[in-house]
């Protein structure tokens, strides 16, 4: 009872102040002034344009639109700040410079209400960069009030759920949209000056391949079949390679029917590319390119603050193979084990890693290892080598070790920020891989890879030599932005239903 007490008059608050907005737009209908019949305002300037031109457009007229984001004074003069895409200016409002029934309807707007506004740039007497008002026309009429101005929206489940609220009062989370797209922006700049094509390719397919990963099944009612939604683009791309594309890239969503947490979203977005004739060193090369460049086209240098620590993207990433990586952080030596399957995973267990659900063999062992001791100690930017043939079905082998593949992750606060390789083109291997793929998936391992014969029959006319990148666009924009949760950098994330 005490709860519905303290409740009561909040909600009975808002109830009238939806009430009173509802009443003053019924009254501007009833008077011819609908806002909601206005198709069209033409803006001649934003508001940064002003802040950074102003002596220069001082006495100026222009005309802004925007959104009322606080209201002062309202007697003879009245004081708003104007909102636009680009940022604040103040208006400034007197009754003996407009028409007076035009400022009466302007004293009854609403913070939150849109408005488009016809005036003259000027300082007022204490300085403030402004816009005098002459004529204001209400655009589009809020029914709800914004949050309270001081402590904005706080609340992160309803910052994700209401995403329009959230960029209207947060100015942190439309600063993360803006550095994602121009992270993005810089991206495909930097690609196509390579050569690379960007290209398309099926979101809905037969087969679920490219990645390790449980995908999402809807069906095709026309076709009476099953489809998958892609959990990858790789093996579409690098059928482009067949066909003598040579460089190609797609920057697409991807859909991973898994578990949810503050760096995976069942649906991401991601960059793949493939570049015939180079192999993992030239992935690592454009990987590093694109970091660094990014950062300091948007932040000005390579520094960036993740997670609470400074992260040098400076060109030249350590690489190091992950044997080596293993042997600096355990001191457990796998190269000597000579590939003994029980030496492995001896070895493994001994120095305190778990192997159960785990198949027992030395690459597994090597690469448990590596996952449950080192990734977590990886904060500066490196790239990890030489990844075991067990879990890499994609990757062309070592010509030095067939145990292993030309494989890298890229990780920066032991996060997988990248993961590439020299890519598998014999068909034979790569359908004994498949093979072996598929028997785990009919053995119950539903993120097991499936046999996709189509690609095999692809590599028997014959890919070149290769190199194959894939990042998330969403981690690398939580670097860039310094944001904790990849929820903070997607737009609309996936929530469960509210009841």
């Amino acid at each position: 009872m005490a709860e519905e007490m303290k409740t009561a008059p909040a909600q009975q608050d808002l109830s009238e102040i939806l009430r009173v907005r509802r009443e003053k737009l019924r009254a501007l209908q009833d008077a011819g002034r609908d806002p909601f019949t206005v198709t069209r305002f033409d803006v001649t300037h934003h508001t940064q344009d002003i802040r950074d031109n102003f002596d220069a457009m001082e006495g100026a007229s222009v005309s802004v639109a925007g959104r009322l984001m606080s209201k002062r004074g309202m007697g003879k003069v009245s004081f708003c700040d104007l909102q636009d895409r680009t940022g604040r200016i103040q208006l400034y409002a007197r009754r003996d410079e407009m028409d007076e029934e035009n400022y009466n309807e302007f004293r009854r707007y609403d913070i939150g209400d849109v408005v488009g506004v016809q005036g003259e740039v000027f300082r007022t007497q204490r300085g403030e960069m402004s816009v005098r008002c002459k004529q204001v026309t209400l655009l589009s009429k809020s029914l709800r009030p914004l949050p309270e101005k001081f402590h904005g929206l706080q609340d992160k489940e309803i910052r994700y759920r209401q995403r329009y609220v959230d960029l209207i009062v947060n100015p942190e989370s439309r600063r993360n949209f803006e550095i994602r797209s121009r992270f993005v922006s810089f991206l495909r700049r930097y690609l196509d000056s390579l050569g690379f094509m960007e290209v398309e390719t099926p979101v809905l397919s037969p087969v679920a391949g490219g990645a390790t990963a449980r995908p999402f099944v809807t069906h095709h009612n026309a076709l009476d079949i099953d489809l998958y939604m892609r959990i990858a683009t790789e093996l579409h791309l690098k059928r482009l390679i067949v066909g003598g594309m040579e460089r190609v890239y797609e920057v697409g969503r991807i859909f991973r029917n898994e578990g949810m947490d503050t760096r995976h979203n069942p649906e991401f977005t991601t960059c793949e590319l493939y570049q015939a004739y180079t192999n993992l060193d030239g992935m690592m090369d454009i990987l590093e390119a694109i970091l660094s460049g990014a950062a300091k086209e948007i932040h000005g240098g390579y520094t960036v603050t993740w997670l609470g620590r400074e992260i040098d993207l400076a060109p030249g990433f350590r690489r190091l193979t992950m044997a080596d990586a293993v042997r600096e952080v355990t001191g457990a030596d796998f190269m000597a084990c000579e590939g003994d399957d029980a030496a492995g995973v001896a070895l493994a267990k001994g120095v305190g890693v778990d192997m159960d659900g785990a198949d027992k063999t030395w690459g597994n062992a090597l690469y448990e290892t590596f996952d449950q001791k080192v990734e977590e100690t990886l904060v500066q930017p490196t790239f990890i080598t030489m990844y075991p043939v067990e879990v890499s079905p994609l990757a062309k082998r070592s010509p030095a070790d067939p145990r292993l593949t030309e494989r890298y992750e890229l990780f920066i606060c032991g996060c997988e920020m990248g993961n590439a390789f020299s890519e598998l083109n014999d068909p034979i291997d790569q359908y004994e891989r498949f093979r072996v793929q598929a028997a785990k998936r009919a053995g119950g391992d539903e993120e097991a890879d499936m046999m996709d014969e189509d690609f095999v029959l692809a590599l028997e006319y014959g890919m070149p030599p290769t190199g194959g990148l894939g990042f998330g666009i969403d981690r690398c924009a939580m670097m860039l932005c310094g944001a904790d949760s990849i929820r903070d950098v997607i737009l609309f994330p996936t929530m469960k239903p509210q009841e």
